[in-house]
């Protein structure tokens, strides 16, 4: 009782705060709806970023798989910090120097239409047959697990599970349709400080219980436990060997942290380029941070269970929620994994909605569009697009290697064709839209045939740095035969203030000495 009670006023106390926030907000411009006026500041975009990122199939996706694996997964994690300190230093000044709204009017100032139209049916499929659905299931995995959906409503499993679904799409729908890209970080902002604080109180109070009152002596006693999975190197047959930092993983995330409009749309909306740098900055340290929240429990996790879950290996953290966390913090924490959930769900929404409505509807088929019509449009996407995510949402379980795999699996399909294009439009001048095009799907079709067709025995992170040598060097081939002859220029069209924060650098240094101390103090083969 005190759980529903605690968790039904945490999620009100959200949905109030985001609405007062907005009652004199214009939602009918396309900069009001889509970029929040332009008006976010870096805590917002901080903590609008960190849970636009982490949702539940971190928190549950990869506190199982550092469950079964250890720290060696951390790499997703705290290589982000250095992906943002190159975003902050080099891609958003750029950005919010063409007025950008979406990633894809990048493309089609550098090479042409064709390529910002392609990338942004890449991005619309990518984010419904990857992203929603598996962002659906893991939440309301997570919230039936806690709640015991099934035995209240005294259904099957299965059938408490697609309640549990359609329930949370309803939900994170309503904010991203009717609040906009504003409701959207508020309410994020809320609860990521509350996933950071609840998240943090989980291995908290799982280490005072371990060590008799003394959270260092049940660290000890998990490290003694296990000092093997505290290692953060990954062998070469292990599921993220350390050698992948080098090939595809930098590549993904430059990309995740720099060109993903689902994240860098929040540093669009900044109100100057100072606001955009702190949010970059601000999230850089967080992820720093996060692996005590979305990897740590789960090797505690391995102390309490022992391998016995190693075949069930998503449902670790779930179980060690109901262990450690005293019944009436249980429900204001679900509330803050639902928020989690919301904000990656709604976010998704909303830039799926933005890249329809601006770079496809406005493009191809209203020209003329005002900006209540193109709202409009994106109000019609998100529904329709939710809907879709509820009904595949079921179909994505039973992954062998865990859902947070899975997911980073899929995602590499649309996310390294599209970097390799963005990062040669930066820094190659001489490739040619001909060649653009033509590498995404050469690209496309090299990766899925050797991770899902032929299954090919070489880790998916490193066929990512091998197809995006071999995108560059089509490229190269086709620019050949296919020069460019567009003359890129980008031109400051002053919207928002661009001088740069005073901490930009030390902070950045800062970030990188960090993640570089972290693999060297972790990085010992126990």
């Amino acid at each position: 009782m005190y759980t529903a009670i605690s968790f039904v006023a945490f999620t009100a106390f959200v949905a109030f705060y985001s609405w007062y926030k907005l009652r004199k907000e214009n939602l009918e411009s396309k900069d009001g709806y889509f970029l929040g006026g332009r008006s976010l500041t870096g805590v917002v975009i901080a903590g609008s970023m960190l849970l636009t990122n982490i949702s539940t199939e971190h928190l549950i996706g990869m506190n199982g798989s550092s469950y079964k694996n250890g720290f060696i997964i951390i790499a997703w994690e705290v290589t982000s910090a250095l992906a943002l300190v190159a975003a902050a230093i080099y891609f958003v000044p750029k950005y919010l120097k063409m007025g950008l709204t979406t990633i894809p009017q990048y493309l089609e100032k550098r090479f042409d239409s064709a390529t910002r139209t392609l990338v942004a049916l890449f991005l619309m499929i990518s984010f419904v047959v990857t992203l929603l659905p598996i962002v659906l299931y893991t939440g309301a995995l997570n919230i039936e697990s806690i709640f015991n959906v099934s035995q209240v409503l005294e259904v099957s499993k299965e059938q408490g599970l697609w309640i549990t679904v359609v329930s949370i799409g309803v939900l994170g729908s309503i904010y991203a349709i009717f609040g906009g890209l504003k409701a959207v970080a508020l309410s994020d902002t809320i609860n990521g400080y509350g996933l950071l604080i609840g998240g943090l109180a989980i291995p908290l109070f799982a280490l005072v219980s371990i060590g008799d009152g003394n959270p260092l002596e049940g660290l000890s006693k998990v490290f003694l436990n296990s000092p093997e999975k505290f290692n953060v190197i990954g062998a070469k047959d292990s599921v993220l060997p350390f050698g992948v930092l080098f090939t595809g993983l930098i590549i993904n995330q430059l990309y995740f942290w720099s060109m993903n409009q689902t994240i860098i749309q929040r540093a669009l909306g900044a109100k100057n380029l100072v606001e955009a740098q702190k949010g970059l900055l601000y999230t850089g340290v967080l992820k720093i941070l996060i692996p005590l929240i979305i990897i740590l429990p789960g090797v505690i996790g391995f102390y309490y269970f022992g391998d016995s879950m190693y075949g069930n290996q998503d449902m670790i953290y779930p179980e060690l929620i109901k262990k450690v966390l005293p019944v009436g913090l249980v429900g204001i924490f679900a509330a803050v994994i639902l928020g989690a959930v919301l904000s990656t769900f709604n976010s998704v929404l909303n830039s799926a909605a933005t890249i329809f409505s601006i770079d496809i509807y406005k493009r191809h088929l209203g020209k003329k569009s005002s900006d209540s019509k193109l709202v409009l449009v994106g109000k019609l996407t998100s529904t329709i697009l939710a809907i879709f995510a509820i009904l595949v949402a079921p179909m994505v379980a039973n992954a062998p290697d865990g859902l947070y795999q899975l997911l980073q699996q899929l995602n590499g399909i649309f996310f390294i064709p599209i970097a390799t294009i963005m990062l040669a439009g930066f820094f190659l001048k001489y490739i040619s839209a001909v060649a653009a095009k033509v590498s995404l799907f050469t690209g496309l079709l090299f990766y899925v045939l050797t991770t899902f067709v032929y299954k090919v025995d070489i880790h998916f992170v490193h066929l990512w740095g091998i197809e995006f040598l071999l995108n560059l060097g089509i490229m190269f081939g086709v620019s050949y035969f296919y020069p460019s002859n567009k003359e890129f220029n980008n031109e400051d069209l002053h919207i928002v203030e661009m001088k740069a924060w005073k901490y930009t650098k030390p902070m950045s240094i800062f970030l990188c000495v960090i993640t570089v101390l972290i693999y060297i103090l972790l990085g010992k083969n126990y």
